[in-house]
């Protein structure tokens, strides 16, 4: 029978675990948790942006920096880890910045610990987003990660990628090796994989999670845990239905395009048409309006007036009697 456990050895196994936990926790910080893509609202030009050394829009500098690896804006000088000494006194603003970061484009305090480490395990250091490839130099936004892909993401494209990420590269759900179904999905490759053919020899499975994929080596998950879909056509023999004509059923298709350019082409001659009879009832509304002119100067051509003040005539003229 093995010894009963103390309670401070339990206490003591429950300390280390809770250790072991916080030191995983602080190596695995969300990208969008982690200071060097803090969220920064400019001094001068009140516009939001990511953590930068200079501002993305008017190239101002910060009045209160970040640190791009703590995430501090004030050195309080409790250790000796400052390249700086400044002793009894706290720095803030540009006193306390060390270094600028070539990934992040954020500033790194003088702390020997940040300036060290910071460059090494800078998370923004190959930064690029999946949609448009835009790095972090190339726009003022934030970067994201696809929480189904893991791929970064910029600002104005994180929303649109993650609605359309959980679709695969085919009809069906079959393992692209054979002819069952699926079991695991890779959401970066956007394939299937059944039990057999999703291991493999290059990258090997760790204890506890799931399979790696076979072409990309990204962590597979679950096909049943996710809402996959299967990429669907607009054109060719998936419009053909049931009732379409020909061996490769593509009548429908060819029928559907044949009587859109025919109709395209009947709405053209239907406004050339409209257009010229404008034209024509203009011109004959100007003959029209010339005919009227002569018209009225020969029926007033013969009136007399008398003396009038348009004919040269004035008061002051007349004879007295």
């Amino acid at each position: 029978m093995p010894k009963k456990k103390t309670g401070a050895r339990k206490k003591a196994e429950n300390r280390r675990e809770r250790e072991k936990q916080i030191r995983a926790s602080r190596a695995n910080i969300d990208l969008a948790k982690h200071p060097c893509n803090a969220s920064m609202e400019c001094d001068k030009c009140q516009r939001r942006q990511k953590n930068r050394a200079f501002c993305y829009f008017c190239n101002s500098v910060q009045k209160l920096p970040i640190c791009a690896q703590c995430g501090k804006t004030k050195c309080m000088m409790k250790s000796s880890d400052c390249v700086i000494k400044h002793a009894g006194v706290y720095s803030t603003g540009l006193a306390m910045v060390g270094a600028i970061c070539d990934f992040c484009e954020a500033w790194v305090c003088h702390g020997r610990k940040c300036l060290s480490t910071h460059a090494c395990t800078c998370p923004l250091a190959d930064a690029e987003c999946i949609e448009c490839e835009r790095s972090v130099w190339d726009h003022g936004g934030r970067i994201f990660a696809c929480s189904f892909c893991h791929n970064f993401l910029c600002e104005d494209d994180q929303f649109e990628h993650q609605a359309s990420c959980q679709v695969l590269e085919a009809e069906t759900f079959k393992c692209v090796s054979c002819n069952r179904l699926g079991q695991h999905s890779c959401l970066r490759c956007k394939a299937c994989f059944c039990d057999d053919h999703v291991r493999s020899k290059v990258f090997k499975q760790e204890k506890g999670k799931e399979p790696p994929c076979p072409k990309c080596g990204h962590e597979t998950q679950q096909t049943k845990d996710l809402s996959m879909s299967t990429r669907s056509l607009k054109f060719g023999r998936q419009t053909g239905g049931e009732d379409a004509d020909g061996a490769s059923g593509y009548d429908a298709y060819w029928k559907s395009l044949s009587s859109s350019k025919a109709g395209d082409a009947g709405d053209r001659e239907d406004e050339y048409d409209e257009y010229e009879a404008e034209d024509d009832d203009e011109d004959d509304n100007e003959e029209g309006g010339k005919d009227s002119d002569t018209e009225t100067t020969d029926v007033f051509g013969n009136l007399n007036l008398g003396r009038t003040y348009a004919s040269g005539y004035a008061h002051y003229e007349e004879a007295e009697d």
